[in-house]
């Protein structure tokens, strides 16, 4: 079957060891990202199967209204907001959806963490312009960690933090709050005091009608001068432009972020990578060797069994008459 595979930015699906699943299949890749949906529509017309890396392309009720040949997509990692499901179900594509992890996204974060309470990123480019020892970082060690949201990737978070030395400070739901209790960590006992006690304050929520812009502004300027936010989760989480206008007045004073409203970032003018407070990456999160085996295995083997006739791992099995 056709099948075609967007937004491989590293043009390594082919490198993996799982893409021997599909191999004999026709398929293409595009190594690049396009956004308009004239070109998105000329791209996959051809395609019976789609395989989506996590969010990077749209799935629209307009696209899919000129894609009159798909009949799959195979997502990796979970559905989100990306994509529009029940319009695929009107549209007669089934998705099969794929399977997560929290290792790489949970270690991730913690390597900024890292790298934000070290300042290692300005000490590194300090040397390779031939300064030395030109600024003081911290430690980890006796700090506050505060974790919004203790699902599988927050509970890693607190697992490091312990073994570094550090508080943890939860924030959620109530479940979550009495979970973390159950594991020998503290609960904020409002969100005011999560964001005012904690020295580095990191997000790990799904974003959905709930949490779009669930960290408003004035959270953010209750921060210490001297804390960090991290969002290796979602860029919409926060108030749109709140953590610029925070970070100028002070509050917080350090922030790194993996997520943007608007990706792939390739503007070089873009505002925070102006900020020498802010320690950027490219949405690197799930963007790890075990990670991707992983998840485009699952992912390939979704289609060879919608192949085979046997489909599996639908989220909308109407399509397919079950």
């Amino acid at each position: 079957m056709k099948i075609i595979i967007p937004d491989d930015y590293q043009n390594t699906v082919r490198q993996l060891n799982c893409f021997k699943l599909i191999a004999d299949q026709d398929v293409t890749i595009y190594n690049d990202t396009v956004k308009d949906i004239d070109a998105l529509a000329e791209r996959f017309a051809d395609a019976e199967i789609l395989i989506l890396i996590r969010e990077r392309t749209e799935i629209t009720e307009a696209l899919l209204n000129r894609l009159p040949k798909l009949k799959l997509i195979s997502q990796t990692g979970k559905i989100s907001n990306h994509l529009d499901l029940n319009a695929c179900t009107r549209h007669n594509v089934a998705v099969a959806e794929g399977i997560g992890s929290p290792i790489a996204p949970a270690e991730l974060t913690w390597t900024l963490i890292m790298n934000a309470v070290r300042k290692l990123p300005q000490a590194i480019q300090a040397m390779q312009n031939g300064l030395w020892q030109t600024n003081i970082g911290s430690t980890i060690h006796g700090k506050t960690i505060g974790i919004w949201g203790y699902g599988k990737i927050g509970q890693k978070i607190a697992l490091y933090a312990k073994a570094f030395g550090a508080n943890v400070l939860v924030w959620g739901s109530e479940n979550s709050r009495n979970q973390a209790l159950k594991d020998g960590h503290s609960a904020a006992e409002s969100k005011s005091f999560f964001f005012r006690n904690s020295d580095i304050v990191t997000l790990h929520l799904r974003l959905n009608e709930s949490t779009h812009e669930i960290v408003k502004e004035s959270d953010l300027l209750m921060m210490k001068p001297n804390a960090i936010i991290v969002n290796t989760s979602r860029a919409e989480l926060i108030q749109k432009n709140a953590l610029i206008n925070s970070l100028q007045q002070g509050r917080p004073g350090f922030a790194a972020v993996d997520v943007y409203e608007s990706e792939p970032i390739t503007d070089i003018h873009y505002p925070l990578l102006q900020m020498p407070n802010v320690i950027c990456t490219p949405h690197l999160g799930y963007v790890e060797q075990n990670s991707y085996e992983l998840y485009f295995e699952y992912a390939f083997k979704n289609i060879i069994a919608f192949i085979n006739h046997n489909p599996i791992n639908i989220a909308n099995p109407i399509v397919l008459g079950i």
